[in-house]
């Protein structure tokens, strides 16, 4: 009996409309466009970039929730927290306050 045939959708047409929900929240995500070393950082003070854009990213709890930071031993920034082997890592950046924008800068 002969193999089955493989079906593929085209590949014009994009992703699968499930696959787009499930990674829309990555295109909003504050932390777009910063360095890997960053956002997968294991200490605080090279993790501070993706920490301050954490501070006003609409999808932080969807970050969190996706990642799963303590069952996956996630190493990196989620959820607006820094995680080292699963384990929240104590970090305090400093004062911020609010633009006229509402963006958060910090204060020198």
């Amino acid at each position: 009996m002969p193999a089955p045939a493989l079906v593929r959708a085209p590949l014009s047409r994009g992703a699968h409309p499930t696959a787009r929900r499930s990674q829309d929240w990555r295109t909003r995500a504050a932390c777009i466009g910063l360095p890997d070393r960053a956002v997968f950082a294991r200490e605080p003070e090279a993790a501070r970039p993706a920490l301050r854009a954490c501070g006003g990213c609409p999808v932080r709890r969807a970050c969190l929730e996706a990642v799963a930071p303590r069952t996956s031993w996630f190493d990196g920034v989620s959820g607006g927290r820094l995680w080292r082997n699963g384990q929240e890592v104590p970090v305090s950046l400093p004062v911020t306050a609010r633009s006229r924008t509402g963006r958060l800068q910090e204060q020198s």
